[in-house]
């Protein structure tokens, strides 16, 4: 119990800092676009400022609670790719940039996924098996990922951006990359059921 009780106020902690820096480089980032009128970077500045409020905005209104863990990886990987990525051009400068975010991103998708249900599988609002409840958090990430998929499509062809780069050989290499990470992500949720210990979860699920 008292390992327990110093454990989450680190990762409180080190949440809040994360919040902290990011908040601060995406009101500089914005500012510095305003004076040279950069309009991409004012605008994914403001739009990954919105998306990270929105946790707060779904605890204060419907008391849905996210893991703070899975939170905080979330918001990592959408500044990540929304800021760094596209307003910064990660994806032009580092080849592999692209690769390890749609692999981080299924592995986050398939532990949100996993999440979802598990919480309600720990409340009893539902009955199911640990293998479904992988199955239904490796499907999760992958039709993430797919979904992904068709917004670069349209992002390509209405913007008139590159984020496919080099099309049917782009997507298929960002799918298998995909799918190994669901595949991880909900092997690692079901061996953990099945060893009846997750301790990211169960500190987490308001019961």
């Amino acid at each position: 119990m008292m390992k327990g009780s110093k454990i989450i106020p680190k990762t409180r902690l080190l949440y809040r800092a994360t919040m902290i820096i990011l908040f601060a480089s995406l009101v500089f980032a914005g500012i510095y676009a305003i004076f040279v009128s950069n309009y991409l970077i004012l605008l994914m500045s403001s739009l990954v400022g919105i998306i990270m409020l929105l946790p707060y905005f779904f605890k204060w209104k419907y008391k849905f609670y996210i893991p703070i863990e899975i939170e905080l990886i979330v918001v990592l990987f959408i500044y990540a790719t929304l800021f760094l990525g596209d307003a910064w051009s990660f994806y032009a400068r580092f080849w592999w940039w692209d690769i390890l975010l749609h692999a981080g991103s299924a592995i986050v998708f398939g532990f949100l996924g996993f999440f979802l249900l598990y919480s309600l599988y720990t409340q009893r609002k539902i009955q199911s098996r640990p293998f479904l409840l992988a199955l239904f958090s490796f499907s999760f990430a992958v039709a993430m990922g797919v979904i992904w998929e068709i917004f670069e499509f349209y992002v390509d062809i209405l913007l008139g951006w590159n984020m496919q780069k080099s099309g049917l050989v782009d997507t298929m290499l960002d799918l298998i990359v995909n799918t190994i990470g669901a595949f991880i992500a909900s092997g690692i949720g079901y061996f953990s059921i099945k060893v009846r210990h997750i301790p990211i979860f169960s500190g987490n699920v308001k019961k």
